[in-house]
């Protein structure tokens, strides 16, 4: 059974870091995308970023490209999301996801979720 675990969430002032981890354990992951999206109060959850394990590019959405980093360490079956430059519009509960083969921008395309993890960006 897959298992997602988001961890380093938590309070930032704006122009600051953070950076998100996802322990992933169940199966052996080399096949399909993992991605974050993060859904702030009163908001529909949307798309962060995704990295096909494949091989196949990183994939970002325009409001955070240039400012975060997805990476994935395979030894430690790990994904990464690196925050810089945060803003308060940046400030939701931030979700790993694994499953996905395709249209990497929609939740619906990733079978397995964490529990999300609480980012807030101070002005």
């Amino acid at each position: 059974q897959v298992q997602l675990v988001e961890s380093g969430g938590g309070l930032a002032q704006a122009g600051g870091s953070l950076r998100l981890s996802c322990a992933a354990s169940g199966r052996t992951f080399s096949n399909y995308a993992m991605g974050w999206f993060r859904q702030a109060p009163g908001k529909e959850r949307e798309f962060v970023s995704a990295i096909p394990l494949s091989g196949d590019g990183t994939r970002y959405a325009d409001s955070v490209k240039g400012r975060f980093t997805i990476s994935w360490d395979n030894a430690k079956n790990t994904l990464y999301l690196q925050m810089d430059m945060l803003k308060p519009e940046d400030t939701a509960v931030y979700s790993c996801a694994y499953g996905a083969s395709y249209a990497y921008t929609r939740p619906t395309s990733y079978g397995y979720w964490g529990q999300g993890t609480q980012v807030t960006v101070s002005s």
